[in-house]
């Protein structure tokens, strides 16, 4: 513990992971998401995961073909206990020094997805893409297996969503259902049908 803690204590650098956890980002993205941390300490978190083979330089696929970075295998075992502590996180009492309009859409589908049933999605093989106000990100369904990747897909979609933020917190939290969204002008259906949407929130399904 006191090793895993050498490398992860750092509160920036869980969340250089937290963002990793969505795929592989660029130097700038991750400074654009995280402007506190600081070009320097930025570049030296990096530094030291690489050098603990947590996390590995990479380049992004056409047409970006950019310098990013992202997991390795051994970064990659760190979804379940990173997602579980913002899981329990949820559990604290209220900080007011904390911003709620700086929630994110994508990272409340990440934990979502972390505490999602593999029986939800066992034999299924989907690919959703949601638009909830200036955010983009898809989540490729596979098997069992759910993943939440910012930015559009490079496939073409099953379903694509469009809603603000105020709505998928709602969706998140059943607190209305995606008929009921779609219903009331509160979520617009993109691509894809109206049954394909209801499943998508079966997967996504917040589990304490």
């Amino acid at each position: 513990m006191a090793r895993a803690l050498d490398v992860l204590g750092d509160r920036w650098t869980l969340l250089v992971i937290r963002e990793l956890l969505l795929g592989p980002k660029r130097f700038k993205d991750l400074l654009a998401i995280l402007p506190a941390m600081g070009t320097n300490r930025l570049s030296e978190r990096l530094a030291m995961l690489v050098e603990s083979n947590v996390v590995q330089p990479t380049t992004l696929p056409a047409p970006a073909a950019a310098p990013a970075y992202e997991l390795t295998e051994l970064g990659e075992q760190l979804r379940k206990p990173v997602i579980a502590l913002g899981l329990w996180g949820l559990r604290l009492p209220v900080d007011e020094r904390i911003d709620p309009s700086s929630a994110r859409a994508e990272l409340i589908a990440l934990c979502l997805a972390g505490s999602s049933d593999p029986a939800s999605s066992a034999g299924f093989q989907a690919l959703y893409e949601f638009h909830v106000g200036a955010e983009v990100f898809h989540v490729p369904v596979r098997d069992g297996k759910v993943l939440v990747r910012s930015g559009p897909s490079a496939e073409s979609a099953d379903v694509k969503i469009q809603c603000d933020m105020e709505t998928f917190m709602a969706l998140a939290l059943r607190q209305i259902t995606p008929a009921r969204a779609l219903r009331e002008g509160r979520a617009t259906l993109l691509q894809g049908s109206r049954q394909a949407f209801t499943q998508v929130f079966k997967v996504l399904e917040y589990r304490p």
